[in-house]
């Protein structure tokens, strides 16, 4: 499975910003995409995804800020960015994988696409 995001840049503080991510390959072989961040010094995080089925999962900084949402294809994946803060800023990875049909919480990410970064100015 091939991953290929875009949609990143510099916006200002409370701006928004939608990332796209459009997956290619062996689509049969994944049932959840998302999307992660990583910031200078820090660990990668999970910022949210979505299973097949819909069910979603958000950290708890994207909360009530972002969306994620994908296509009736299942081939796609989008992060509507909200009131952007400065701590947003942060290489943002596409990712896709599979999860237990019966337990989304229990998955695991085995592609990756290249990040595309954001930046949040204040």
């Amino acid at each position: 499975v091939q991953l290929q995001a875009s949609g990143g840049g510099l916006v200002q503080v409370g701006g928004s910003l939608r990332l796209s991510c459009g997956a290619s390959g062996s689509l049969f072989s994944i049932n959840v995409m998302g999307w992660y961040r990583q910031a200078p010094g820090k660990q990668r995080e999970l910022v949210a995804f979505m299973t097949n089925e819909g069910t979603t999962r958000y950290s708890d900084s994207a909360k009530a800020r972002f969306i994620v949402s994908r296509d009736n294809a299942k081939s796609s994946v989008h992060l509507q960015m909200n009131s952007l803060k400065p701590e947003d800023t942060a290489v943002y990875y596409c990712a896709a994988g599979f999860s237990d049909p019966d337990q989304p919480d229990v998955y695991a990410m085995h592609h990756w696409g290249k990040g595309t970064q954001v930046t949040v100015s204040s």
